[in-house]
Formats: C-alpha cells, sequence, structure tokens
C-alpha cells in the first residue's frame, strides 16, 4: 500500500522527529479530520507499505533519519518558488534548497524525486518575466537532479481568499503563455512539466497531463508493479493517487498566504503547542471516546512482475 504524508502538513520540514519515532515503533495514528473520534492506525512496516509519498518544502530535517526509510519504497515532491518572505514566512532561504535537492536526489535516485514549482500567481513584483527568469535559473541548477517539475496556478478557494486577500486569477491567456515558455525551458534542461489539476490545457506544448503523483510515478520510483484498489483524485480534475495521509489540517508553519490547507494562523500555533514528539498522533494523543479502526493493509507489489524495460517509462 502508499502512505502519503503532505496533503495535509509538511512532516519532513516540522515534524521529523516525530516521524522517526513512529518509523521505529512501526505504527501511526491519525485522526478523521471530519469526524476526529474516529482514528485510524497504520502500521509502518516495509512488507505492508510498498510507497511513502512526501511533499515538502523543507527535506532537510529528515535526512538525519534516512536509514529508517531503508526497506521503504519513495517518492519525494518538493516545493521550490521564487517567492520571498512576504510570501512564504518561515520558507528557508531558496538557495539553500536547492542544495538540499540536489542531496536528497543523490540519496534517493533520480525517479524518487520531482520539482514542484507551485502555485503560480501574478502581481506587480511576481510578473511573467520574473517567473520566467527564476524557472530558468533554477531548472538549470537541477539539470540532472530529476526529470518531472510540476507547475499550477493559483486556485482561489476560501481559505486562500481568506488568507491571501489581494491574489487574484491568472487568466487562461496568461497559463498558456508562461506555460508553453516553461514547457520549453523545462525540456532543454531534460525535464517534464507536469500541470497539477490544470486539465489538458497545456497537452498542446508537450506538457504530461496524466497526473503528477500517480501510480505510475510510484511504479518508476520503485522500480515494480502496483496492483492496487480503484481510488477517485482528491478533486475530480485530479488524477493522482491519494489515499491514507498521515498528517493533519492547521499544523504547517510556513504560513504561505496562498497555503490550501491551513485555515488561519491562530489555529496552527494552537495546535502547534499540542503536538508531542513522542504520541502516536500529530497533534495531541489518546482521547477518551476513541473508535480505534485498525487499517488492513497489505503489499501492492505484484510479484509475477517486478522487473521490467525501463523504456516502458519514457
Amino acid at each position: 500500500m502508499i502512505i502519503n504524508t503532505g496533503q495535509r502538513t509538511d512532516i519532513p520540514a516540522f515534524y521529523a522527529d516525530w516521524f522517526a519515532n513512529r518509523l521505529k515503533a512501526g505504527f501511526v495514528c491519525v485522526r478523521n479530520p471530519y469526524n476526529p473520534s474516529q482514528v485510524s492506525r497504520y502500521r509502518l512496516r516495509p512488507d505492508v507499505v510498498d510507497v511513502i509519498g512526501f511533499c515538502t518544502k523543507n527535506p532537510k530535517p529528515m535526512f538525519s533519519y534516512m536509514d529508517l526509510l531503508k526497506g521503504f519504497g519513495q517518492y519525494w515532491f518538493v516545493t521550490i518558488t521564487p517567492y520571498g518572505k512576504d510570501i512564504e514566512t518561515n520558507v528557508p532561504d531558496k538557495h539553500v534548497l536547492l542544495q538540499d535537492f540536489k542531496r536528497l536526489s543523490k540519496m534517493v535516485g533520480i525517479h524518487s524525486v520531482g520539482w514542484r514549482y507551485d502555485p503560480i500567481f501574478l502581481n506587480d513584483r511576481y510578473t511573467e518575466e520574473y517567473h520566467l527568469h527564476a524557472f530558468d535559473q533554477m531548472t538549470s541548477f537541477l539539470e540532472g537532479y530529476t526529470e518531472t517539475v510540476v507547475i499550477s496556478f493559483i486556485d482561489l478557494y476560501p481559505k486562500v481568499r481568506k488568507n491571501f486577500p489581494d491574489a487574484t486569477e491568472v487568466t487562461i491567456k496568461q497559463q498558456l503563455e508562461l506555460g508553453k515558455k516553461m514547457i520549453e525551458i523545462a525540456s532543454k534542461h531534460g525535464m517534464t512539466v507536469k500541470p497539477c489539476a490544470e486539465g489538458t490545457l497545456l497537452e498542446e506544448f508537450g506538457a504530461d497531463c496524466s497526473g503528477c503523483m500517480t501510480i505510475k510515478t510510484y511504479e518508476k520510483a520503485i522500480g515494480k508493479r502496483l496492483l492496487v484498489p480503484k481510488k477517485k483524485g482528491a478533486r475530480a480534475e485530479c488524477a493522482c493517487y491519494l489515499s491514507c495521509d498521515i498528517g493533519a489540517y492547521n499544523t504547517c508553519r510556513h504560513f504561505c498566504k496562498y497555503c490550501y490547507a491551513n485555515a488561519e494562523q491562530s489555529k496552527v500555533i494552537e495546535f502547534s503547542k499540542q503536538h508531542d514528539v513522542n504520541s502516536p498522533f500529530l497533534i495531541g494523543n489518546e482521547m477518551e471516546g476513541d473508535i480505534v479502526h485498525e487499517v488492513d493493509q497489505k503489499s501492492w507489489i505484484d510479484e509475477q512482475m517486478s522487473l521490467f524495460d525501463d523504456r516502458e517509462w519514457r
């Protein structure tokens, strides 16, 4: 099966010590965000977890714990954008992140790490020209360390409108112009652009619009076929295979203005105070009335087709 860590928060950046303890303990407990008394208990063992998916803006805190991940398949998405502290308050220096991306790629392999340059928005400072210049520089720097760059354009969900009131939609014309040029830049540096939940808008320019965190992505990372249960994406326009996320909403302390997972900063601060590095739960601990469900887990690896011709994935 697949365990995800990055749909609700950034575990490597802020909760690496806790996650290391969970790996050592061999299990983790997760509250249903819509029904907190409902608890799922997952075993964290390589015999039942084929891949762990990470999505982070700062992988470095996990580097000292990489030995604990041996035996697990891994796929990492690392988000590096050109925005400053005015937008991404607590995200580390981008030059440091680019170096850490290279280090991570050397650890896990080029097929197990992808770069996210998203979400893209435009204003007087972050213009189309600004984005293209930054994208060209970053793509050049990361050449040879990943084959994938994911882009998306900002979605103005209610949480985003509240926390980032001056954000505006990127027009279709702007998306086409930016997307086409970004695809050309990425191609020069050996990378394929994968738009995230943007439909087939950029397909005619050479983008791979099949999804970014797909089963094929995981299979290429681990070099094995996966026989997975059918599952819909998180959104109607999303083709990714997202399931079994062990994070919690309102716990990411990057405080990015465009964040989709945090409702408001005060809640993040409140919940962060409830974090116990030794608890099986990311936030808080066991509570009276908890109904714990032992998740039925098994490996999805197709042992009949563990090896395949790499040309299939190109």
